[in-house]
């Protein structure tokens, strides 16, 4: 099936399986490998990436699912080769450890902040519910995005 999304902001055209997943679509075909595949059942998320702006687990999606619309991957998240305040969150505040997760970990706090500038311990522990860290438990990770809610002027702006 030939399917044209925007990824990262550039349109791409491919001709792909009906059956290929979303996360193999992005690590193959474009070679974008920050988002990270883990489990191939939506228990890990370690691939979340955003479509149309709306976190999903790249691994339960078909990439012909994602025909005319537009794909965040963590590649997307730095602006004018600045890091996102998230990213900067997770090195200040050691929210990574081994760095598997952090990918997903990323592009969900980033999205709780634009949809919540200012959330609180229970309410970031909410967001990364779906996610499974085996390294940090999930303190550090907390206090990442909190710093990052602290130092963020990007959340009152909106999404990529």
């Amino acid at each position: 099936m030939k399917i044209t999304v925007t990824v990262n902001g550039t349109d791409y055209a491919r001709v792909v399986e009906p059956r290929l997943l979303l996360i193999h679509f992005l690590r193959d075909e474009l070679r974008l490998t920050g988002s990270h595949w883990g489990c191939d059942t939506s228990n890990c998320g370690a691939c979340v990436v955003w479509l149309d702006e709306t976190p999903v687990k790249s691994c339960t999606v078909l990439a012909v699912m994602a025909d005319g619309r537009r794909v965040t991957t963590v590649e997307g998240l730095p602006r004018g080769g600045v890091l996102d305040p998230v990213q900067d969150a997770f090195a200040a505040c050691h929210g990574l450890q081994c760095g598997f997760c952090t990918p997903g970990m990323l592009m969900t706090a980033r999205w709780l902040l634009d949809q919540n500038p200012d959330p609180s311990p229970e309410e970031i522990r909410e967001a990364i519910s779906g996610q499974v860290c085996r390294c940090t438990g999930y303190e550090n990770i907390v206090k990442s995005v909190l710093w990052a809610a602290k130092h963020d002027g990007r959340a009152e702006g909106g999404g990529a």
